[in-house]
């Protein structure tokens, strides 16, 4: 599909407009931070449910909200008081291939990262003062998660960008975080961050969309896809590129396009 880029912007922007309303939240995991309204809870709970957003999206929700009940539904408040003796609940934990040893290791490196590093926002927006953006930024928390001992097997679990990861889960999670378009889907609760920052959550969806819509080129899913596609999206809209992750995958998801 041929557009000319005025064309593609019309199209995309429409789409945009379609799909980013809170009616989209009644089938997304992005329903399970909703439920709160404390900065600290949202981002917790922000995290380990785009952490766990693969496969049929029922059960992602249902998992991220067990996550929350073990919690008591006061994810930073258990977050920093956490005795390990709290911990054993989820060493039942399993979705996919993350289980119960990946989870408990979560909250320990969660808990450093509020005791020690000042929370998320903190550690995802130095390297942005340093004149860095979103790759940086996931590049960095992933070096501070794992900064603690940890089982090697989670390792796979915090996508690596440096080995040329998408890590569309990640970048799903800083849109969450940082985008504010007074939509009311993303919450745009972080100030260190701008939407310009950001890259595509690039997925099997938005990335065929992305090829057929020739934003993309790269046949793998990978980061320097993810890097390719955003910049195709710059020059629809610079400040905010994201925002047409809803129009890709809405297309993708609800259209079959």
């Amino acid at each position: 599909m041929k557009l000319s880029k005025s064309e593609l912007k019309s199209f995309l922007d429409e789409k945009y407009d379609l799909y980013n309303r809170e009616t989209f939240i009644e089938t997304d995991p992005i329903q399970i931070p909703k439920a709160f309204s404390k900065k600290e809870d949202i981002e917790i709970a922000s995290f380990l449910a785009s952490t766990i957003a693969w496969g049929q999206r029922p059960t992602i929700i249902k998992n991220a909200n067990k996550l929350m009940q073990w919690m008591d539904q006061a994810p930073h408040d258990f977050i920093l008081n956490a005795k390990e003796s709290d911990l054993g609940i989820f060493a039942e934990f399993k979705h996919r291939t993350f289980n119960g040893e990946d989870a408990m290791f979560f909250i320990q490196a969660l808990q450093n990262i509020y005791k020690n590093h000042d929370g998320l926002e903190a550690v995802f927006s130095k390297p942005i003062k340093d004149g860095g953006d979103a790759k940086d930024s996931i590049a960095y928390f992933r070096e501070i998660f794992f900064s603690i001992d940890h089982p090697q097997r989670t390792e796979k679990h915090v996508s690596n960008v440096l080995k040329k990861s998408s890590a569309k889960r990640l970048n799903m999670f800083l849109r969450w975080m940082v985008r504010n378009d007074k939509r009311n889907v993303d919450f745009g609760i972080w100030t260190k961050m701008s939407p310009a920052h950001l890259y595509l959550p690039l997925d099997v969806h938005t990335g065929r969309v992305g090829r057929k819509l020739k934003l993309l080129n790269r046949k793998q899913d990978d980061w320097p896809a993810v890097d390719e596609i955003t910049n195709s999206l710059r020059l629809l809209d610079q400040k905010d590129p994201v925002k047409y992750d809803f129009a890709l995958f809405g297309l993708g998801i609800f259209e079959k396009f």
